[in-house]
């Protein structure tokens, strides 16, 4: 059965989002096993990238090999920022613990003493506070683009290279 990138790119992020899942339950929040989702975010994209190098139609073209990897890497993208979304959604404890990290930050570096100053701090973290999930999504969008990407465009030269 051939697997079409768009397909490879949706198990990719079915396994992610269940990898991310997973941790979340059963790793510790400070332990680096949790990056392993971008493991399996690269190894996806391998995986569809070698599969076109063994199909036939397979041209040598960096810009075909790069066509693959995208299709790939921009629906398993998409799932992810969905999945982020919605497990910030689902977890607004999140936000009230990194705005109480932001003002304790805040009174550190700013040491308020007048009504105006904490007033003006409240309302940093209150912004802070609401645009937490939104900023969180876009950090994910960004950071898996980015990566995916790359790899693509690394894969997609080594690739070519071996033509």
């Amino acid at each position: 059965m051939k697997l079409s990138p768009l397909i490879k790119g949706i198990i990719t992020a079915v396994a992610m989002t269940g990898f991310s899942f997973f941790a979340y339950s059963n790793i510790a929040e400070a332990s680096g096993l949790h990056y392993l989702v971008y493991l399996i975010y690269a190894l996806g994209i391998v995986w569809a990238l070698m599969a076109f190098r063994m199909s036939p139609a397979f041209t040598g073209s960096f810009k075909d090999s790069f066509s693959v990897g995208f299709r790939c890497f921009i629906i398993a993208t998409l799932i992810m920022a969905v999945y982020t979304y919605t497990f910030a959604r689902m977890h607004p404890e999140f936000a009230e613990k990194n705005a109480k990290a932001y003002k304790e930050q805040l009174v550190k570096e700013i040491k308020p003493t007048m009504p105006s100053d904490i007033e003006a701090m409240e309302k940093q973290v209150a912004s802070y506070k609401k645009g937490y999930e939104l900023a969180l999504v876009y950090g994910s969008i960004f950071g898996y683009l980015i990566i995916g990407a790359g790899l693509t465009a690394i894969g997609s030269a080594l690739l070519t290279r071996r033509t």
